[in-house]
């Protein structure tokens, strides 16, 4: 069976075997109205790769596992976040919830980024799709318009686009680090 097979049906045995550490990565994000929460994912990088802090990942970010990479072009470590959305902590669509060290530093620098919490963060939004990975401040504040527009005009409709979207972008890579 090739890697690649495999990766897509049992990422967690994958994950075990190439480096040392646990299947999943759980972290702290803020939620809807600002109340934090555990978010489950793969592990995609190193073993303590955060003990010094939480940082913005990198194009060819040496933190991040050869099968990290994959499953993050794929976006198949978000896969465990359905567990989120179960407990009711997550949607399925919406902006995507950031871990609290970023949330009080865009608060401070981004005027109104704490209006992105009156809606359930999800495992995909609007900006992931238009926008893709944000690796700085500025990133961000672009990431933020776009979040704005979906709380604005968001619709069925405007979420089958985003999962269609968010199909494509699984497919193609689109902004993945």
């Amino acid at each position: 069976m090739e890697f690649s097979t495999h990766l897509n049906h049992d990422p967690g045995l994958v994950i075990v075997l190439e480096s040392r550490g646990g299947v999943f990565f759980l972290q702290e994000r803020v939620g809807q109205g600002g109340v934090p929460f555990t978010m489950y994912k793969f592990r995609s990088m190193c073993q303590d790769s955060e003990k010094d802090g939480s940082q913005f990942a990198q194009a060819n970010d040496m933190r991040v596992t050869r099968v990290g990479k994959f499953i993050r072009k794929t976006r198949i470590d978000e896969l465990p976040q359905f567990y989120n959305v179960l407990k009711g902590e997550m949607s399925l669509i919406g902006p995507r919830p950031e871990q609290k060290k970023f949330v009080d530093e865009f608060n401070k620098q981004i005027p109104f980024y704490n209006y992105r919490h009156i809606v359930k963060p999800g495992i995909s939004g609007w900006a992931q799709v238009v926008h893709g990975y944000a690796a700085n401040a500025e990133d961000t504040r672009i990431k933020l318009e776009h979040d704005f527009y979906y709380i604005k005009n968001f619709s069925f409709s405007m979420d089958l686009l985003i999962l269609f979207k968010t199909i494509q972008t699984m497919l193609t890579g689109f902004g993945a680090r």
